[in-house]
């Protein structure tokens, strides 16, 4: 900065802590795992939460729990490959409170195989969710917070999004997709204090290979029994929303992902799909 010259406001702000309390946050993929999680993290530090997903019967479980602990939740039950569902959601959101304040784009899931052997329905399906989904509920709330100058938007991805992996081609494109989209809009947001910012997360243990292995041709995600807790991925999380930046790994050291494509990718195109031969 130049000497005698003040800082502006704005970008001020960019550098500060955030306090949350008693805003609202809408959380995709609340019934399990990192949605489930950081939907309990966020209530315990009083925001008020909305979790939404398909299955009804977890989210008004996890609502009780939180209320029980003296937080606020709501559940919206919601089929996020379905426009007519993200509509929806949006509708009784802005209905019953105007609006929201945080945005967690965490829905999504994996296959893991062949590319070849994909089920159409499945990568259908994988787009509507880990991409259209984003796409649509970001581009919805995020007029609302440029209108209100306030609000922060995160989707949750993945070290895939910039380490094309065997076995998982479309997910790792759909993280792909995410890390470039959220960038862009974190870019154009520069100035305002609306941030964007995207989690690029290692293997985290939770349901994630549980459900890539039960959908049709599906198998055995290789490190479905290693990496961080759901917890750990909700505590920075939480940290991310009080310091606001454009993008965090989970674990740090993970940061080296991108040179270990860019300096060691002809070693991966050589070894071929070794993990898949073996699960095959």
């Amino acid at each position: 900065m130049v000497p005698g010259k003040q800082a502006s406001p704005i970008r001020y702000l960019e550098r500060v802590k955030m306090n949350w309390q008693g805003k609202i946050a809408l959380v995709t993929g609340a019934s399990s795992g990192i949605g489930a999680a950081t939907a309990r993290k966020l209530a315990h530090e009083k925001l008020r939460v909305v979790m939404v997903a398909r299955r009804l019967l977890r989210l008004e479980t996890l609502a009780n729990e939180i209320q029980g602990a003296g937080g606020q939740a709501d559940v919206v039950q919601a089929d996020l490959r379905q426009e007519s569902d993200r509509l929806r959601l949006f509708d009784q959101v802005k209905a019953k409170f105007g609006g929201i304040d945080v945005l967690i784009n965490n829905a999504g899931f994996g296959w893991y195989g062949y590319g070849s052997d994909m089920p159409w329905k499945t990568a259908k399906d994988m787009l509507q969710v880990n991409v259209a989904a984003v796409v649509h509920l970001s581009l919805l709330f995020l007029r609302d917070m440029i209108t209100q100058n306030s609000g922060h938007i995160i989707n949750v991805g993945s070290i895939s999004g910039s380490l094309p992996s065997q076995g998982v081609a479309l997910y790792g494109a759909t993280k792909s997709f995410m890390d470039n989209f959220t960038t862009a809009l974190h870019r154009e947001m520069r100035g305002t204090r609306v941030h964007l910012s995207v989690v690029r997360a290692g293997p985290v243990i939770s349901e994630f290979g549980q459900a890539a292995k039960s959908r049709p041709g599906g198998g055995r995600v290789p490190t479905e029994r290693v990496g961080v807790t759901s917890q750990a991925v909700a505590d920075r999380i939480w940290g991310l929303l009080r310091w606001p930046r454009r993008m965090i790994y989970i674990p740090r050291y993970l940061a080296i992902t991108p040179w270990v494509e860019n300096l060691f990718g002809w070693v991966i195109d050589k070894m071929g799909p070794l993990l898949l031969k073996r699960e095959r």
